[in-house]
């Protein structure tokens, strides 16, 4: 399977990325066991102090920031590519808990949010691909793929397919959704008061039958193993929040993952972030991740505008809007929505348009527009 084609199915599998970015296979950072016990330690340690200091979504934004600063200041560590998946796993199940009958009366009205989702990402996406090009003085391949607010794993592989530089790709992603992740439960924060915990989310442990236990880790399972079949994008934590979504919505059962297990899943996606930025000298990217910063402002900014018009067009809670099109990844926005107490299935379910809409559009975008415009470009790899 070609890399673009890897990417266009979900492929589960991170890219080989140079320093700065995260880079042996199968592993965001640095390989073996040392590294990830490091990683997990010190996301551990951000996230209780995080919740300590009842800041919203502690357990990832906690992880997330400490494996940064880690990572920033040379420390070894690392996380298995596999372990955040079985981790995506869990935060699928939990998700799809959150459906609720009421989705299913609003449904129509998300194909109207879903189509100015398009025209907002199209026009984000020429604005940030302007800044980066005729400011920024990237080059056009490099500052395409950076400017298309697709999954950072879909977007590095398109990207270095089509000859770009992977290493500031995968960087500037990595900024977008860590600035995201931080900047908007903590704007909630401030404008609203306290947000759900990890533990208020999950059930108790010690809650959970047998019964419950089977029918939660069926939901997993076979939702992770029939969407990867079926090459769906973000099939590891899509698929379980379909079928979990499906389980919750009939009635079979009403319980969803214990919290512990919750803010263990958070902890590791936190880490995860944080470990992209393994290899990363600041004064050497430092321009990259300034201009990381000022785009993700940017699509925050537009995500905002563009979320008053969806609502004015459907009556949809501009929250919950905003939720949709902020430029986050698929399963930290998802989580933040959960926090937040807004319809999980439509935030959900409008991140995944818009990481396929980018993935299937952005590279015929780019061969019909840019491609023929330069004289040295590299061929998708196949």
């Amino acid at each position: 399977m070609s890399t673009a084609e890897r990417a266009a199915t979900g492929g589960s599998e991170p890219p080989d990325l140079p320093a700065a970015t995260g880079g042996t296979r199968g592993f965001i950072g640095h390989a073996g066991w040392r590294p990830v016990l490091l990683a997990l330690a010190i996301g551990a340690a951000g996230g209780l102090s995080f919740f300590l200091l009842r800041m919203p979504l502690a357990w990832m934004m906690g992880a997330g920031v400490a494996c940064t600063i880690a990572a920033m200041s040379g420390a070894r560590i690392g996380v298995p590519n596999k372990l955040r998946q079985v981790m995506l796993v869990v935060l699928g199940v939990l998700l799809g808990s959150g459906f609720s009958p009421d989705m299913l009366q609003q449904m129509p009205r998300w194909l109207v949010t879903m189509a100015v989702l398009i025209v907002a990402t199209l026009v984000s996406g020429s604005l940030i691909y302007a800044l980066l090009r005729r400011i920024g003085g990237y080059e056009a391949n490099t500052a395409y793929f950076c400017a298309m607010p697709g999954g950072l794993n879909e977007m590095t592989m398109l990207g270095t397919a089509y000859g770009a530089n992977e290493r500031v790709i995968a960087l500037m992603h990595a900024v977008r959704i860590l600035a995201v992740v931080l900047t908007i439960p903590v704007w909630y924060r401030l404008m609203y008061g306290t947000m759900s915990s990890v533990f208020q989310a999950g059930s108790r442990a010690t809650d959970l039958t047998l019964g419950d236990v089977a029918i939660l880790i069926a939901c997993g399972v076979v939702g992770a193993f029939t969407a990867r079949r079926a090459r769906m994008p973000a099939a590891m934590m899509f698929g379980p929040m379909l079928l979990s979504g499906v389980i919750h919505l009939t009635g079979v059962t009403a319980s969803r993952p214990p919290g512990e297990l919750v803010a263990l899943a958070q902890v590791v996606i936190g880490s995860a972030i944080g470990c992209r930025f393994v290899g990363a000298v600041l004064r050497k990217v430092l321009r990259d991740i300034g201009y990381g910063l000022v785009s993700a402002l940017l699509l925050i900014m537009l995500a905002v505008a563009f979320a008053w018009l969806g609502h004015k067009l459907t009556g949809l809670p501009t929250d919950d809007i905003i939720l949709s099109y902020a430029p986050g990844g698929f399963a930290e926005m998802s989580l933040v929505g959960l926090a937040l107490h807004a319809d999980i299935a439509m935030v959900a379910t409008h991140h995944l348009f818009r990481i396929f809409v980018v993935v299937m559009g952005g590279g015929l975008l780019f061969r019909t527009l840019l491609a023929p415009r330069l004289t040295r470009i590299a061929p998708p790899a196949g």
